[in-house]
């Protein structure tokens, strides 16, 4: 369908222009975008779902290493980037929709301490798809999460980002 294609249009962009229009989709990541450009992109690909799947292609087939690169791409929650107004615009706009930008000096004092006892336990960010949660949902993600062994969480990251990523790619189609 016309109306669920992208904009601009990936199977009709340049390698750096898609980069440049699409690297951003995965935080702080454009090897995504180049790679996916590298294996072929056609009109399948001009949809929110068929770039997603491509894309995601990429980081599945990534080294472990890579991957827990991705993950560490990502902001803490609420964390000193926000505050230092040193997200991405994507990012702020995320944590800004669920309220993050609006805690209380308890909630906020709340994610510090999540934020660093998930660092510790995982050595890299919490992340977490934050659109249609509010803060009190999130806060309560990661209570649960942290209790998760280190596989189970690796992997739950990358899903995030993954649907992250595709949330990012719906908010591009073509009005």
């Amino acid at each position: 369908m016309a109306q669920d294609r992208l904009s601009p249009r990936p199977s009709q962009l340049g390698r750096e222009a898609f980069i440049a229009s699409y690297g951003d989709v995965y935080e702080h990541s454009p090897w995504i975008a180049a790679q996916s450009w590298d294996q072929g992109l056609d009109e399948r690909h001009d949809t929110p779902a068929g770039l997603a799947a491509r894309m995601r292609g990429q980081v599945e087939a990534a080294s472990p290493e890579a991957q827990l690169q991705l993950i560490r791409a990502h902001p803490d929650l609420a964390g000193k980037a926000a505050v230092a107004d040193a997200l991405t615009e994507d990012s702020r706009a995320e944590q800004a929709g669920a309220g993050l930008d609006r805690c209380t000096p308890a909630e906020f004092a709340r994610f510090e301490r999540l934020n660093a006892a998930y660092r510790e336990r995982f050595d890299f960010p919490f992340v977490i798809a934050v659109r249609g949660l509010d803060r009190h949902a999130i806060l309560d993600a990661f209570e649960a999460r942290l209790k998760h062994a280190l596989d189970e969480e690796r992997r739950t990251a990358i899903e995030q980002i993954h649907r992250i990523a595709l949330l990012r790619l719906e908010s591009r189609v073509q009005a």
